[in-house]
């Protein structure tokens, strides 16, 4: 019997403000990587409040998600494999984030032709994809009832 598959819960917001996405900086293996604020879920919490204490954390906003963007199977150069659930969310105008993790050493905004010339520096290939996925629905994302947390 082969070892039981248990992929890392994630999760990660696309956050959009005219044109420009917001990501987190942070060093991994001595070098710069950019994300969308995102983490791993924690015990009990559900997915929702995952995201919300990801973004609180490598933001300093406090925000929720108007939706979700898609679910991701992901597995790492190092075999490591994820379920991504990706939300996002539409500010109004765009605000400094104040990262409050030390992890993360600053945040940016950029356009989505900025994060695709920085593709080598993306945490993962599912930054981008997420972003094009959230452009591609033009303000149709799935709600977040799809996500039952009723016997959590």
């Amino acid at each position: 019997m082969s070892p039981r598959y248990k992929p890392n819960t994630t999760v990660a917001s696309v956050i959009h403000c005219s044109g420009k996405f917001l990501l987190v900086e942070e060093w991994i293996d001595g070098q710069i990587r950019y994300n969308q604020p995102a983490g791993h879920l924690e015990a009990n919490e559900t997915i929702i409040a995952a995201c919300k204490r990801e973004v609180l954390e490598e933001t300093g906003l406090n925000i929720t998600p108007s939706g979700l963007v898609g679910i991701y199977q992901f597995t790492a150069a190092n075999d490591v494999a994820f379920v991504r659930f990706s939300f996002c969310v539409e500010l109004p105008v765009q605000v400094t984030a104040i990262p409050q993790d030390s992890v993360i050493t600053a945040t940016h905004w950029f356009t989505r032709d900025e994060i695709s010339s920085k593709s080598t520096q993306m945490r993962s290939p599912l930054v981008l994809k997420s972003i094009d996925d959230f452009l591609d629905q033009q303000g149709q994302h799935y709600p977040l009832d799809v996500l039952n947390a009723d016997y959590f």
